[in-house]
């Protein structure tokens, strides 16, 4: 009994941040890296599927593909690809900061104003988006059944083996941009988490681990849409 209560005193005296279920901290944060690391590589996957039907339908339908980008508008995607670039930046600023806390000064206000920057560049590229779909609804660029345009683009007369081009189009455009944004909204409320906990003063350079796995998730979202931005919106 001595023995594993001298045991369970030992485990403590690592760090007060050390799971029972783990001999050190060292071993705990690389559990939590390669686990972060495993669910990003099938998020690569995920997205990776979405790419190749855009390949796919790009290549059936070239003339289309290369002019249907008219309807969108590269402005608004450039103006997010800024606000995404800048919070991946205030990101990293976060990280580095929890990296650097001491253990006297847990809470660090400028590991918090980064977090919270981050997260208004956030919601603001949900704003933006929330526009860009809102005009393609007045339009009628709607996937499927539901495309009615209010006129009939040029990019749409290429004769019957394109006569449902447009549709897919907006169909692959659609469904990128929207599970983006949706990996946008749910970063929004993990961030969100995460400033509340750095807030009270929950990382340190002892414990950085959470704010860096979630930095490595939002860089991802920034990556993937460093992708779809000239693919959808400036590719001809």
């Amino acid at each position: 009994m001595m023995q594993s209560n001298e045991s369970a005193a030992s485990h403590a005296e690592q760090s007060p941040y050390l799971a029972h279920h783990f001999v050190r901290k060292t071993q705990q944060d690389s559990a939590i890296k390669l686990g972060m690391w495993a669910f990003l590589v099938q998020e690569i996957l995920f997205f990776g599927g979405l790419f190749m039907a855009y390949i796919a339908m790009r290549y059936l339908y070239p003339e289309v593909w290369s002019s249907a980008y008219n309807a969108l508008d590269w402005r608004m995607g450039a103006f997010n690809t800024v606000v995404l670039l800048t919070s991946s930046l205030t990101m990293a600023l976060a990280v580095r900061e929890a990296q650097l806390g001491s253990k006297d000064n847990d809470t660090s206000k400028k590991q918090v104003m980064y977090l919270a920057i981050t997260i208004a560049c956030a919601c603001a590229f949900m704003v933006v988006k929330y526009f860009e779909y809102s005009a393609k609804f007045e339009h009628g660029f709607l996937p499927g059944e539901n495309y009615h345009p209010h006129h009939v683009p040029d990019w749409a007369l290429y004769g019957d083996i394109a006569a449902n081009a447009p549709q897919l189009f907006f169909a692959v455009y659609f469904m990128m941009t929207g599970t983006h944004g949706l990996h946008v909204v749910i970063g929004i409320g993990v961030l969100t988490w995460i400033l509340i906990r750095a807030h009270q003063g929950k990382y340190n350079k002892d414990n950085f681990a959470p704010v860096e796995n979630v930095g490595l998730y939002w860089h991802l979202v920034d990556l993937i849409w460093i992708f779809l931005f000239p693919l959808l919106y400036l590719v001809k």
